[in-house]
């Protein structure tokens, strides 16, 4: 079994409460300023689809960060995600002498 870990701050998340609303900033706003549909950014804010390569350099080209910034937080969600699926990891191996 994994230890358990605080769940990560999902990317959509960072976007919503660090971002658009600070901002004053609505999805259809910044989807139209970035050059996407509405519902990618809508599916990104409620966690039901994942930052991309090119919406992540997209969204750091309109914020001032980097595109690390969103596929970081993209990779360490992915990350525990998928070790909440699992049972359990297997043991390291062991070095033969």
């Amino acid at each position: 079994m994994l230890p358990k870990k605080r769940k990560p701050t999902s990317p959509g998340e960072i976007l919503d409460e660090e971002f658009l609303k600070p901002l004053k900033l609505t999805q259809k706003q910044l989807a139209d300023h970035i050059g996407c549909d509405v519902k990618v950014i809508n599916r990104i804010v409620n966690n039901r689809t994942s930052i991309t390569v090119p919406i992540a350099l997209k969204l750091a080209s309109a914020f001032q960060t980097t595109p690390e910034f969103w596929l970081n937080a993209q990779r360490v969600m992915d990350l525990y995600e998928a070790a909440e699926e699992m049972e359990e990891l297997p043991v390291p191996i062991k070095k033969a002498i």
